[in-house]
């Protein structure tokens, strides 16, 4: 008979944790083995990352999950591979073969390459692939993609803020080329790579896939969850970035003590701040982190507030909790 497994002792954690997310594993997955490890009682992420994928992945917890939707809308850089030639059904390396073509690499010039990367660079569209989490009646793209469902997609407007396009070395003599991408929220990097090569007149599908950066936040600043889950626990809590660290693109307005409560409580407040779409608002005495807004006209408009429990357990810190027989495996 199996011993019966003792649950985890949850406690308000607030911040965010930077993850170098492993290959093979959901997103979900990530965050919920992050989250196990913090033993935190609320938790979200900013966004998929494919299982097949690997980087940065940012982890809010508590307060910092008001601010998730923050880093869902930021442009995203990844580093990616696309074996030329061969095009499969998924657009990446757990599909099944589609189609096989000869690639003449003397034909793979920098000055056809430089032409491909215009091409690709700035507003374009793109059809999103079947096997996505797009959804389509109520229904994920990939659930018609594995009962064999073709399923018409409109194409989608997206931006390509920058692109590198470089030859790459592949096994077995094999063609292929890097991928450097700056892009919109709600690219499909599986779908450029597929594009590329067909421009290039021999197809292509992805290999590999990192982001290594997302909204400013660069792979450098990562932590694994192997790292993560060998470190001492306080060592574990100090790994967490203030909620604020998601704010570092707005502007930053601080308030004094009288008018820092009347924002808590949802009230405008006036002063001769300029227009601004994104605001941080920090109190004075005590230096906290409230909330965020936007300024139209000279008045500060609250968007999303932290409660004065949140403030106050942030400013006090998390205390750790006894270790021994709390824990349990996901």
């Amino acid at each position: 008979m199996n011993a019966p497994r003792t649950r985890v002792q949850r406690r308000p954690v607030h911040g965010v944790l930077l993850l170098d997310k492993p290959l093979g594993l959901s997103s979900n997955d990530a965050l919920q083995k992050a989250k196990w490890l913090l033993r935190a009682e609320k938790a979200g992420h900013t966004g998929t990352l494919d299982p097949l994928a690997t980087g940065v992945l940012p982890l809010c917890f508590g307060a910092a999950t008001k601010f998730s939707q923050l880093q869902l809308d930021a442009a995203k850089t990844y580093e990616a591979v696309a074996l030329l030639g061969t095009t499969t059904t998924t657009g990446d390396a757990e599909g099944d073969v589609l189609e096989r073509r000869e690639v003449d690499p003397t034909q793979l010039t920098p000055e056809r390459l430089a032409a491909v990367q215009q091409q690709f660079t700035g507003p374009i569209r793109q059809v999103p692939p079947m096997h996505s989490a797009l959804k389509k009646d109520g229904k994920a793209l990939y659930e018609y993609a594995r009962a064999g469902v073709t399923v018409e997609r409109e194409a989608r407007d997206v931006i390509i803020h920058a692109l590198k396009v470089t030859l790459a070395q592949a096994e077995q003599g094999l063609v292929a080329i890097k991928l450097v991408v700056t892009c919109s929220k709600g690219t499909y990097i599986r779908t450029l790579g597929e594009d590329i090569g067909a421009a290039l007149g021999c197809g292509a599908h992805l290999t590999f896939l990192r982001r290594i950066d997302t909204g400013g936040i660069g792979i450098e600043r990562c932590v694994t969850l192997a790292e993560l889950e060998a470190m001492p626990e306080e060592d574990r809590l100090a790994s967490l970035e203030a909620p604020e660290s998601l704010l570092a693109q707005h502007v930053r307005v601080t308030l004094d003590s009288e008018n820092a409560a009347r924002f808590l409580s949802g009230v405008r407040r006036r002063g001769a701040w300029p227009d601004a779409s994104a605001v941080a608002v920090f109190g004075e005495h005590p230096p906290a982190l409230l909330g965020v807004g936007h300024i139209v006209g000279g008045e500060l408009v609250p968007d999303r507030l932290l409660s004065p429990l949140e403030i106050q357990q942030i400013l006090e810190g998390t205390p750790l909790l006894e270790a021994s027989g709390t824990l349990e495996k996901l």
